[in-house]
């Protein structure tokens, strides 16, 4: 019986078991840093769920950092391919932190009180990933970058405010494709956010009024409305959770809170992508 035992202890239907001189699950993931990276302030039950719920939020951001920029890439290289996987990928990202203020929201306003003070000043506004994603995305706005002054983020952002979008590189494409651009659209100041372009404009409805010449065009069109769709969503969802929660106090980083977070919904990543269909 002892020997079955011992055998039983060694072996779980053919899984190794022993990891004491090979990689584990746990150290490839480095899961001893992440889970032990949620340090609560308060002796609030639930302050826990708001530290994993921003955390693994960011997590989610690095990766569609990491998309971005290997889609902004191939834009520049031509491999459409690519881009759109990567394009694709990035929305159900998006559609994942949508999900996510579900698991939020089941705080409820006494629970938020009780952490509140032990947050200081700190605030989601504070980002820098989410910054960089708006810059990576074409919202720009150089007088953010005061609140990464005295933080390793600045330099990164400083560079992605200089750096076309990958909506600029989708606009370049289309010039390079032989559409009619205004120079000035292609060779405009990068640190200044998306505006409409007639020329633009023009151009997308050209591939749309004949996608089966423009195919890769109008592939690339319809991915990048897929990916707005879904971050308006996640905006949305982020209002919406928020004012569940704390109503229209003011927000921990100094914000107007709600009405502040209503105003981001009116802006707008592609311009012209969306306008275009009033005239299809």
């Amino acid at each position: 019986m002892s020997d079955t035992k011992d055998k039983d202890a060694k072996s779980w239907h053919g899984a190794r078991m022993d990891f004491s001189k090979t990689m584990s699950y746990g150290d490839y993931l480095g899961l001893d840093k992440i889970l032990n990276a949620q340090h609560p302030l308060s002796p609030n039950h639930n302050e826990m769920l708001f530290i994993i719920q921003h955390q693994t939020s960011e997590l989610w951001l690095k990766l569609m950092l990491h998309e971005l920029h290997a889609v902004r890439e191939n834009l520049r290289s031509d491999s459409l391919e690519p881009a759109f996987k990567m394009l694709a990928r990035v929305a159900r990202i998006m559609d994942q932190l949508v999900h996510a203020w579900d698991v939020l929201a089941t705080m409820t306003p006494p629970e938020y009180t009780a952490i509140r003070p032990y947050l200081g000043a700190s605030s989601g506004f504070q980002s820098h990933q989410y910054r960089e994603l708006e810059f990576v995305l074409g919202n720009k706005n150089s007088a953010l970058l005061a609140v990464h002054q005295s933080t390793a983020a600045h330099e990164v952002l400083e560079r992605e405010l200089h750096t076309p979008s990958v909506y600029d590189e989708s606009v370049m494409l289309l010039a390079r494709s032989g559409f009619d651009i205004d120079r000035d659209r292609i060779e405009r100041d990068w640190t200044t956010p998306t505006v409409s372009n007639a020329s633009v404009k023009e151009a997308w409805l050209g591939v749309y009024r004949d996608p089966e010449l423009h195919w890769a065009l109008y592939e690339l069109a319809e991915k990048l409305v897929d990916l707005e769709t879904a971050f308006r969503f996640w905006r949305f969802r982020h209002v919406s959770t928020v004012e569940r929660i704390i109503g229209f106090k003011t927000g921990t980083g100094g914000t107007a809170g709600v009405s502040y977070l209503r105003k981001m919904l009116d802006v707008v990543l592609f311009p012209e992508l969306f306008e275009l269909r009033t005239e299809l």
